[in-house]
């Protein structure tokens, strides 16, 4: 998801929907009281620990914080962290909400992926810089692939993988889903997604698809992963939601409701900030938010 756009990577299009470009990919938001139509991704525990989990992200993955903003009337502050600018790659947006300090992060949402050069190498780093390793680097189960998992100070996992030379880094969002093959007509129809490769392993009873609008080499995945026999799964409170970049946020509505989708915010704009977005829920209730292209390119100004 070099921006999990409505459209495609960069100038795909999807029936009845305005083409997008890659612009702020993915926020992973908290789940907000009613009424309150504010974006609030990875929810920090404190303001006391915004400098520490900073400090993850920066010196330990090596991103960059690319902006902050504080919304006070809206009572949250947001901090967007990526490897490179927001127009062009995608981006984690961490947000802490006023008084809130402890968040379930839930059964539902997997990790995000890391690409790195060497897994063994960035694994010691980040141990190091005092972050918890909980996968030490090794090949993937039924697979010859590289992989860790690290988690940051708010227990959210990253499987850093190795995949030498990669244009963006932050590669993959993993979601598990109760019944794949609805998951991916949705995304396919409704979001314009790609299916990319689909794989199943039953010695370790599950099935995972790719779904995006590039190849995963080059863009940003997002991973959907059915576990055997499992429906449902507890989201938690912790994980917010998906963004991606589209040009017209009335017209990607429209379509969003032509292929099932429940449209949660109606397209307008955010309040303190004047970004339209429209906001939806997949079959598994998973949310993701179209963001108009040209305001967040106005926002970034």
């Amino acid at each position: 998801m070099r921006a999990l756009p409505v459209a495609a990577g960069r100038g795909g299009t999807i029936a009845c929907a305005a083409a997008a470009v890659p612009r702020r990919s993915l926020l992973l938001s908290t789940a907000t009281a009613a009424g309150d139509h504010a974006i609030r991704p990875l929810p920090f525990p404190s303001q006391r620990l915004l400098r520490g989990l900073l400090l993850f992200y920066t010196e330990c993955l090596g991103m960059k914080l690319l902006r902050r903003r504080d919304i006070p009337e809206e009572k949250y502050t947001n901090a967007f962290l990526g490897y490179g600018p927001e127009d062009s790659h995608f981006v984690v947006e961490l947000t802490y909400n006023y008084g809130v300090h402890k968040y379930d992060v839930g059964a539902g949402f997997g990790h995000f992926g890391v690409a790195v050069d060497d897994v063994a190498k960035t694994v010691n780093l980040i141990r190091a810089k005092g972050g918890k390793v909980t996968r030490e680097a090794g090949p993937v189960k039924g697979g010859k692939t590289v992989i860790a998992f690290v988690e940051d100070p708010d227990g959210y996992k990253f499987e850093i993988l190795e995949r030498p030379g990669t244009p963006e880094p932050l590669c993959q969002v993993m979601l598990r889903v109760g019944d794949l093959d609805r998951a991916i007509s949705f995304y396919q129809k409704a979001c314009g997604m790609k299916l990319l490769q689909k794989r199943d392993n039953p010695e370790y009873k599950y099935t995972v698809a790719m779904m995006g609008y590039g190849p995963e080499d080059k863009n940003a995945v997002l991973e959907l992963t059915y576990n055997y026999g499992v429906t449902e799964y507890d989201k938690g409170d912790a994980y917010g939601q998906i963004a991606i970049g589209t040009d017209n946020v009335y017209k990607t509505a429209e379509v969003v409701k032509l292929f099932g989708g429940q449209v949660v915010l109606e397209p307008g704009p955010l309040p303190g900030i004047g970004t339209k977005i429209t906001a939806i829920l997949d079959p598994d209730g998973w949310k993701s938010v179209f963001v108009d292209n040209i305001d967040l390119a106005k926002e970034l100004e």
